[in-house]
């Protein structure tokens, strides 16, 4: 099974052009063609599950184009996504903040999902999705250190209390280095499928390792890469794995 996992920026592109007229400028406006390549670039790469990261799911910046919707329509897949910020968050009522979200888009033999919230940080949103023999959690995790310490702690939680082999993905936003997460990464029984720490972020020189794949016993990694594409700030994570029949089996 291949996944593939990416902060898109919601398709507003890189370059000194995103700073203009005003430092940030950028974030107010969607690019159809980063849109185009993005969903070019996935659909290349034959995915079996993807996890979006900042993803617009219909505002004005995007033409009320929903991002998810989009390139899951190219893909064939199905797609389930929702506000970062939580039903109670002042942002879920601002217009274009209230359309981010992150998504995951799946072939129809997917069982379901949950939505999940932190209690801290402004990007709460945690979606599980469940396969048939793993489960995968996608997060965005906050940019304040002591925020995502707590959040990290939820992250552990729900891993625990899984009855499946799990893969916990996305944009840890680690700035402090990978060292954040490694008790974390012990607590839960989690290893990363990036074993060389190759960095994801800034993707026009990357430096840091902010993007993530980590895995539970139970799952083999089989291949893993951060192509070099640069649609949007970070590059994307593809990871390609198999759940051994032992872990599935005890799980059911």
């Amino acid at each position: 099974m291949r996944l593939l996992v990416y902060n898109i920026r919601y398709a507003t592109g890189t370059g000194p052009a995103f700073h203009l007229p005003l430092p940030g400028a950028g974030y107010l406006r969607s690019n159809r063609q980063v849109l185009d390549g993005i969903t070019q670039f996935i659909k290349s790469q034959d995915p079996d599950v993807v996890g979006l990261v900042e993803v617009d799911t219909g505002s004005i910046r995007t033409g009320m184009v929903n991002q998810a919707e989009f390139i899951a329509a190219h893909l064939g897949h199905y797609s389930t996504y929702q506000c970062k910020y939580g039903a109670e968050s002042i942002n879920s009522m601002v217009p274009i903040v209230r359309k981010q979200g992150n998504a995951f888009l799946a072939a129809p033999r997917v069982h379901g999902e949950r939505f999940h919230y932190f209690d801290t940080g402004i990007k709460r949103l945690i979606i599980e999705l469940e396969l048939e023999e793993a489960v995968i959690f996608l997060v965005h995790l906050s940019l304040k250190y002591r925020h995502r310490q707590s959040q990290l702690r939820t992250l552990h939680e729900l891993v625990k209390r899984s009855r499946k082999p799990a893969i916990v993905a996305g944009d840890f936003n680690t700035f402090w280095g990978d060292h954040e997460i490694y008790l974390f990464m012990q607590a839960s029984g989690l290893k990363s499928a990036n074993t060389q720490g190759l960095p994801s972020y800034p993707s026009r020189n990357p430096r840091r390792e902010l993007d993530f794949i980590l895995y539970t016993q139970g799952i083999e990694v089989t291949g893993f890469q951060v192509p070099g594409v640069r649609y949007s700030d970070h590059l994307p994570l593809i990871c390609d794995f198999e759940v051994r029949r032992a872990a599935a089996s005890v799980a059911a």
